[in-house]
């Protein structure tokens, strides 16, 4: 991992997480682009990240999204991510395994998430991650404090450890309704799956349907005693 210096001291990142904590996400975005030139917004095209999509292309149409493509997205990913280029002209790069999966299934056996959850994503989503963040000072993020126990505490702008980085949670605060409705109003193009009891989705073979009562994420990694990918710790 990278030990190059940070961008931001520590003492800076929380001084700047204290005073825009309660801030509305636009003015948390303008300081992250006005602090750190070299950032970009990492898309999974939930509906966090297509909110943040919206919200960054009015302040920095040029900003750079990349997205991670593990080649097991749902064809409803796909679509919503085509959406978003045809409305926005959004800046999006696309960073891919190495292996593919008839590669992956050669090095590490057939059906590697189910056998091995944590080692597919980090064949196919953690690597890339490391790759698209390698030359980068800080990321954006849709995280939000409501979405899991391990998210519970996180900052508006955060020291990423695990990346060597900087890290921005415009979100962080936002409750579910706060998403949908800025979404409505705005005329953001979402993936449809959340129309249909997905309220996170992820690869085809690790996302399920969530049942009434259920945690949002009780449907990634089902049957699983595993609630993240890796690439937020």
């Amino acid at each position: 991992m990278s030990t190059k210096p940070l961008v931001l001291s520590a003492e800076e990142v929380s001084r700047l997480n204290e005073a825009y904590l309660h801030k509305e996400p636009a003015e948390i975005l303008k300081l992250a682009f006005d602090k750190v030139e070299n950032i970009s917004f990492a898309c999974s095209f939930g509906a966090e990240d297509v909110a943040l999509v919206d919200m960054i292309v009015k302040i920095k149409p040029d900003a750079k999204i990349f997205y991670l493509d593990t080649d097991l997205l749902f064809a409803e990913t796909y679509e919503v991510r085509d959406r978003i280029l045809e409305k926005y002209r959004a800046n999006l790069i696309k960073y891919s395994p190495l292996l593919t999966l008839q590669e992956q299934a050669l090095q590490r056996g057939a059906d590697l998430w189910q056998s091995d959850p944590n080692g597919c994503c980090g064949i196919r989503k953690v690597e890339p991650l490391q790759r698209a963040l390698g030359e980068l000072d800080a990321w954006i993020t849709g995280i939000r404090r409501e979405q899991s126990p391990t998210r519970a505490q996180a900052g508006v702008v955060e020291l990423d450890t695990k990346f060597n980085l900087v890290k921005f949670n415009p979100l962080v605060m936002w409750t579910d309704q706060e998403v949908w409705r800025y979404i409505v109003e705005n005329e953001v193009p979402y993936n449809k799956m959340h129309d249909q009891g997905y309220p996170s989705i992820g690869c085809i073979h690790c996302t399920r349907e969530v049942k009434p009562g259920e945690d949002p994420r009780a449907g990634r990694w089902a049957g699983h005693a595993k609630t993240e990918c890796g690439l937020h710790q």
